[in-house]
């Protein structure tokens, strides 16, 4: 048996005099936006209900509500400015900064540009959008016809099983992520408004990286690579880039909301969400 200085046993035992985390005081609240997809929410109560409590153990006065997990950017857009009018009407707040993931970014975006809601929203933080489309969205489309329509109306079933408020279209959502959509249709019609400050969070991992990734992603990372280059299994680094360049993290699409985190890993996904906080703390927001 390894012999273990009694000194290093009780220094482990050590009390922090603040073991609780930091408060970071923002000017407004936060509003947290899911992507694409609904299996998250199988294993949490919404796809970022975990990062939304670590924010709110700052101190920050954040939501991560569920909407319509497969639909397309107009439906999306239009629930999301839904539930920020709700909580703006519910708590009296003057207007909220929204943190969005993946496609949440892209539904922001468009419900900034064209449903009037620029002036409900102080600042727009995107974690790995795809700004200028994935390339993964077209190798899925890229599928044989049969089934393509079978997976289609499988996940549709699915996402109105957990979801029964609104009709899902699993595909159209998808065809609307293709770099051909976002850069030639999107883009052009979805301007920035001067009003709200846009940060964003890039991530690699995998292929191209010394940064680790489950397996069963590695497919379409070295997919993703040899069409776009590094990326975080679902969108490029490059893609990701929108407003303001904050960081590139060494965290997969899905660490990014805390989900198949090692312990190992886990420091730099804690990490990650407190400097997003503190950035927006910093600009004044």
């Amino acid at each position: 048996m390894k012999w273990i200085e009694p000194k290093k046993i009780l220094k482990k035992l050590e009390l922090t005099e603040f073991p609780q985390p930091d408060i970071i005081e923002l000017n407004y609240p936060v509003l947290m936006c899911h992507g694409y997809g609904g299996f998250t929410m199988l294993l949490t109560p919404a796809p970022l209900h975990n990062s939304c409590m670590r924010l709110r153990g700052y101190g920050i006065h954040a939501f991560a509500p569920n909407i319509v997990p497969y639909a397309t950017i107009e439906i999306r857009a239009e629930q999301w400015a839904e539930v920020i009018q709700k909580l703006i009407s519910q708590y009296d707040y003057e207007k909220m900064n929204v943190v969005a993931h993946s496609m949440g970014g892209l539904d922001i975006r468009y419900a900034i540009s064209n449903l009037s809601m620029a002036d409900s929203i102080a600042s727009l933080t995107t974690v790995a959008s795809p700004h200028h489309g994935t390339s993964l969205a077209e190798l899925v489309l890229n599928t044989p016809e049969t089934l393509k329509e079978k997976l289609g109306e499988l996940i549709d079933w699915f996402g109105e099983s957990i979801y029964p408020g609104q009709k899902s279209d699993a595909v159209a959502a998808v065809e609307q992520l293709t770099r051909d959509y976002i850069t030639t249709e999107f883009n052009p019609n979805t301007p920035d408004a001067k009003q709200v400050l846009y940060f964003s969070y890039s991530a690699a991992v995998g292929k191209g990286t010394k940064e680790p990734l489950n397996p069963i992603y590695r497919l379409q990372n070295q997919l993703i690579y040899q069409n776009e280059g590094v990326n975080d299994s679902f969108v490029t680094v490059k893609s990701a880039k929108w407003g303001k360049h904050i960081n590139t993290l060494p965290i997969s699409h899905l660490e990014q909301i805390e989900i198949q985190v090692s312990k190992e890993r886990k420091p730099i996904v804690e990490n990650f969400w407190k400097d997003l906080a503190l950035n927006l703390q910093k600009n004044g927001l």
